[in-house]
């Protein structure tokens, strides 16, 4: 091994593993690395240990990154693959989100029993998951149907929908064409039905911010528009304010050298629906996300907020 490697940090995961490589080949062919120049170190999670439990219960979504995240800081790897939707708006001050490769689809997939659309499925169908955005957005569709909590890998929750124990479920569509397995989804979700977490299907480079050498590798791998989106949907969410007891959908396209970004702010029971949207110059993205954010801040009110987080 190399005595100058770049160490990698993710999570161990299949799916994170995946990511982890992709990002490791990508280093090699578009800087000329040898193979041994670059190295994956796996970092167990918070998030991948406590299984039986909701996200929000036990601290967030940064359950599955803040283990690698102090990795970064105390020099232990040079650079972290995470799926962009786990990742806070607000970070450590030393580190800073350095690149975004081109985003995967971002939309989520269906996983059913007996391959029925979400409008086939028989009332009382349930519907298994452990996001709140997409609980809230599947009830606000399907007011009849049951959600129950379902957390694990992908291939742990596919196999509780074909056991029977759930009668569908929903994944990122990102993961599932990373891992291969895009076979297994009954049908690509409408986002008019079911919007995206804000950055799903983007991966985040995350690095030290005084680290010049790791930056000037990670240039070459970086796609400027989708980073852009990314800096949109992030903008909103963080002028929202939002938690992980706030179901927020956001999605950011780029068209003609303009922005769009819709967003969504749901209550937990899906009968409260606040809906934005922002079109502008991709120049603006940030500007628009925090503008947007702030009007479903605003139109939700304080009061909102309260009583979701009380239960």
């Amino acid at each position: 091994m190399a005595t100058d490697s770049l160490i990698i940090g993710s999570r161990g995961s299949p799916l994170a593993l995946t990511q982890a490589r992709l990002i490791k080949q990508a280093l090699i062919d578009r800087n000329g690395l040898a193979g041994d120049e670059v190295v994956i170190e796996t970092i167990n999670t918070s998030g991948d240990r406590i299984q039986n439990r909701a996200l929000r219960e036990v601290g967030g979504k940064a359950l599955f990154t803040k283990e690698i995240e102090s990795a970064l800081l105390e020099k232990r790897i040079d650079l972290a693959v995470h799926s962009l939707k786990d990742v806070e708006t607000v970070m450590p001050e030393e580190l800073m989100l350095a690149a975004t490769p081109e985003r995967e689809d971002p939309r989520d997939a269906l996983i059913s029993a007996d391959g029925m659309a979400i409008a086939e499925l028989p009332p009382g169908a349930v519907f298994g998951t452990s996001s709140l955005r997409r609980q809230s957005q599947i009830l606000a569709y399907r007011p009849d149907m049951v959600v129950r909590l379902l957390r694990g890998n992908v291939g742990t929750r596919i196999e509780k929908v074909r056991s029977g124990e759930f009668q569908a479920t929903a994944l990122a569509l990102a993961g599932l064409n990373r891992l291969g397995r895009a076979g297994d989804a009954t049908a690509v979700i409408d986002p008019e039905i079911l919007l995206p977490a804000v950055g799903q299907g983007i991966l985040g480079l995350q690095i030290r911010r005084a680290d010049d050498r790791v930056a000037a590798l990670l240039a070459p791998l970086n796609h400027a528009e989708s980073f852009a989106a990314a800096t949109a949907e992030r903008a909103m969410l963080h002028a929202l304010e939002g938690d992980c007891y706030t179901p927020v959908g956001g999605y950011a396209t780029i068209a003609g050298g303009r922005l769009t970004l819709r967003g969504r702010l749901l209550s937990a029971d899906g009968r409260t629906v606040f809906n934005v949207r922002r079109e502008g110059p991709v120049a603006d993205a940030e500007a628009m996300g925090r503008d947007a954010g702030a009007q479903l801040r605003r139109e939700a009110g304080d009061r909102f907020f309260e009583t979701q987080k009380a239960g």
